[in-house]
Parts: structure tokens; sequence; C-alpha cells
């Protein structure tokens, strides 16, 4: 019985880590690795700016804030199949996420590397823990908009056990007692 319970719970995790993974969205910021076959290069690695573009040998500016890789992966072979090569195998992946921002009653407010798993105890650990006059109970989070397709931008309360993605700001405000 106990190994039907840990191989469901395997199974669920990685189909949860996958699910992630191609539902994640690409913003300013983040540090992604092109990969194109036996083209050495059209192969590089590039933080997308502020503008949400990158600039791709024989393309020039190509837009990706917003898309997933696989996405970008689709759109540049798009464009590099036919004028430019025959058959190109194009691999895009994450090298750095951009960071996520904590501020308000912590005893380091600033900004922070992404990782993957990060909660929001974790990231008030990170940003030195609760001050003194901090609320435990009162925590928000703005989500990056390039993450999210809806208008989900605005200010949400979060739990402690929440997870944290990359871009957002985090807010401890401060207890009245």
């Amino acid at each position: 019985m106990l190994r039907v319970i840990l191989l469901l719970f395997c199974v669920v995790a990685a189909s949860l880590s996958t699910a992630d993974v191609t539902q994640y969205r690409l913003g300013a910021g983040d540090l992604i690795q092109i990969s194109v076959y036996d083209e050495p290069d059209l192969s590089l690695e590039v933080r997308i700016g502020l503008s949400g573009k990158i600039s791709f040998p024989l393309l020039g500016d190509v837009e990706v804030a917003g898309l997933s890789p696989k996405t970008v992966e689709t759109h540049l072979l798009n464009r590099l199949k036919g004028p430019y090569l025959v058959d190109p195998s194009v691999t895009v992946s994450i090298v750095e996420y951009r960071p996520f921002y904590v501020t308000g009653e912590v005893e380091k407010p600033g900004s922070y590397a992404f990782h993957p798993g990060l909660t929001v105890d974790k990231a008030i650990s990170v940003a030195g823990g609760f001050t003194e006059r901090a609320s435990k109970g009162k925590i928000y989070v703005i989500h990056d908009s390039t993450m999210r397709e809806d208008d989900s931008n605005r200010r949400k309360s979060v739990k402690l056990y929440d997870v944290v993605q990359p871009g957002d700001v985090i807010t401890v405000e401060q207890s009245f007692f």
C-alpha cells in the first residue's frame, strides 16, 4: 500500500513540475540559452531586456516576453527554417530566472535570485527574516504581470506556505501591537 501511495505521489509531483515549466512565461530579466543544433554561431545565452525582446543572429529583434520557452523554440524554428536553414533544431532553456523582491518589515529588503520551489516563508528568510514590528498575518504579493494572462497584478494577501514566482513583489506590513 505504501509503495502505491509513494508511486502516485511521484507521478503527481512530476506532472506538476512539468505543468509549471510549460506554463512559465518569460519576462524581462530572465537569462535564457538558445541552442541551434550544429550551428554554434546561432547558439547564444542572452538576458531578456526591458523591451521584452532579444537580439538574435539573422533575425534581429525577437519578442519573447510573455511566451513560454517552448513557444519561443517554435517561433525561432519557423523563422529560421527555409531562408536560413534546411531543418533546424532549436532548444530554449532558462539559465537564470528574473529576481523576486521583498519589501516592508523585513531585515534586508531588496531583490533576490529566484529558485524554483520558493515559498513566502523562504523568501522572507532570504531577506533576513521579520523585523520585530512585522505582522506575520499581513503579507501581500503583487505578481509579475508577464507571468499571468489575466489581470492578477493587483496586491493579494498570501500565507507563508504560498509559492513565489519570478518577478513577484512580496510586502510584509507593520503590526500595530
